[in-house]
């Protein structure tokens, strides 16, 4: 977080996904990018905890090491297993740095097709498969079919993953 703008992207981002306001000031507050008196509202970080895939402020800070650092955990708070919880027919938003947002439907047997796309290399009408959607992890897409080229693999979200809304 080095700018104002970043914390305005922050601010939509959290916004688009949990339907929360939190102000860009109050933001700037919690990064030390303003100096304030008080502490954050447990509310706010109770937001901002569950913005990373935590249940709450409580569990994130349980997730932290003696040394400050993040725990190894194999759970995955926030994610779609494509076989037993999609059905045909449903869409999904997809979305990753730097401002890219994939539109797709479920087509069923691991398969989607995409709708529309912003600032990305698919494009609408292209075709992939893939089994397992995991928020803030890498996006791995199978057998890519896009017009006029052979089947590849391709990576969404390489940096910092991938977040999805249904």
């Amino acid at each position: 977080m080095q700018s104002p703008k970043d914390f305005e992207q922050l601010r939509d981002s959290i916004y688009s996904r949990l339907h929360v306001l939190i102000s860009v000031s109050t933001l700037k507050r919690v990064w030390g990018y303003l100096e304030y008196k008080s502490e954050p509202r447990q509310t706010t970080l109770d937001a901002l905890a569950y913005f990373l895939g935590y249940a709450d402020y409580t569990a994130f800070c349980q997730s932290l090491t003696a040394d400050g650092g993040q725990a190894s955990s194999p759970v995955v708070s926030r994610h779609i297993n494509v076989r037993d919880e999609l059905r045909e027919g449903d869409k999904l938003t997809l979305s990753w740095q730097p401002g890219r947002i994939c539109h797709v439907r479920y087509l069923g047997n691991l398969q989607f097709q995409v709708v529309s796309s912003e600032k990305t290399r698919l494009k609408a009408g292209d075709y992939f498969q893939c089994s397992l959607i995991m928020e803030g992890e890498p996006l791995y897409l199978s057998n890519l079919l896009q017009q006029g080229r052979m089947a590849t693999n391709y990576v969404c979200g390489k940096r910092g993953g991938i977040r999805f809304d249904r």
